[in-house]
């Protein structure tokens, strides 16, 4: 078990500053997730912490020790990739058993971890197949063993689930979760899909362009987002966007949208007379209004799911997404009103995009 801590961490690619300053502590035994969109920097950070980048500037410390110049096989780390690698002419047994013997370990100790390690993760009748005879879940699974068998300080894992299907996806993400749970080693994992951040992290490091947007638990980011990035990232259907001016009047604050209608301003938010902003509100915290309460909307397409409904449409020239449990059977081009949950609803300066709700 270990914790990592990252201090100001660089790195260029030649004259392509990559990696800006990175600083985040991940505790022993937490599950951290990396997320963000392609291109942010959050792969190119994790194959620094295995030792398989060089760091530019910073520092890099595994449980307790600046590992920066020391080589990837000494950090005591193990990494899971998104292609599996595995040795396609070598069986189950072997390919999880490859590090040990390698380190030329006892015999009776290899076979002990590996019986170990198949039994956890549901492997134990394939140990004597060869990749190509199992399932892209199946083989993610082996990858996790060869991990598991060595027993590292810490786990790292490059998108291990993007390969996969959509349902198979989901059953992983559980199998993955569990496996935290079980084993408690300190986690490192690295996606750009924010469900999959959502459900199995402790922490969540929400990066853009090789910075840190927002780091925290995930119910802390949904509920509190830093800016409008992480507010737009986190959440799906994506956070809906309202431009206006903010209005002070009478001890009360309220949002003059581009378009003329007003909406009041959540509870405490700081902000100027005249300022101009962005309202925020989740497609699940608009509830539907009637006799003229709320804001005016047109439906453009209409979403059944079975669980929910899902209503796409438009207030003003700004399309708006809504969620609704109930079942609806609205047509496109008719009006409906959407009423905002007051004690739910964000705001945002739209210069800078920070959050203006205290």
């Amino acid at each position: 078990m270990a914790a990592v801590h990252l201090r100001n961490v660089e790195k260029y690619f030649g004259g392509t500053h990559v990696i800006r300053g990175v600083s985040v502590d991940i505790a022993d035994g937490e599950f951290a997730v990396l997320v963000g969109p392609s291109g942010c920097g959050k792969s190119t950070l994790l194959r620094m912490i295995a030792g398989l980048e060089e760091i530019s500037g910073g520092e890099i410390e595994i449980a307790g020790k600046v590992v920066n110049n020391v080589p990837p096989k000494e950090r005591d780390i193990a990494m899971v990739f998104q292609n599996y690698a595995l040795y396609p002419h070598m069986k189950v047994r072997d390919n999880m058993a490859f590090s040990m013997l390698l380190a030329k370990r006892p015999r009776a100790e290899i076979d002990e971890r590996v019986n170990k390690a198949a039994g956890i993760l549901g492997l134990t009748d394939y140990l004597d197949r060869y990749p190509r005879q199992l399932s892209g879940g199946q083989r993610q699974r082996v990858a996790m063993g060869r991990c598991i068998v060595r027993d590292p300080q810490v786990f790292l894992f490059d998108e291990p689930l993007s390969n996969l299907d959509a349902k198979l996806r989901v059953a992983m993400r559980t199998e993955l979760k569990e496996l935290h749970q079980r084993l408690k080693t300190t986690s490192i994992y690295v996606t750009h899909d924010q469900i999959e951040a959502m459900t199995m992290a402790d922490q969540i490091v929400v990066m853009r362009d090789g910075i840190v947007e927002q780091r925290g638990r995930p119910l802390e980011l949904y509920d509190h987002p830093a800016n409008i990035f992480v507010a737009g990232f986190i959440g799906s259907p994506a956070m809906n966007f309202l431009p206006g001016t903010l209005r002070r009047a009478n001890g009360e604050a309220k949002v003059e949208l581009v378009w003329g209608a007003t909406v009041p301003a959540p509870r405490g938010a700081s902000g100027e007379e005249g300022q101009k902003v962005i309202f925020g509100t989740r497609p699940e915290h608009l509830e539907l209004g009637s006799g003229g309460q709320g804001l005016s909307a047109q439906v453009v397409v209409v979403e059944p799911t079975g669980a929910d409904t899902q209503v796409f449409s438009k207030i003003g020239d700004v399309e708006v997404t809504s969620v609704f449990r109930e079942r609806h059977e609205f047509r496109a081009g008719e009006s409906i009103r959407l009423v905002p949950d007051h004690d739910a609803s964000h705001l945002f300066d739209a210069e800078t995009g920070r959050s203006l709700r205290t």
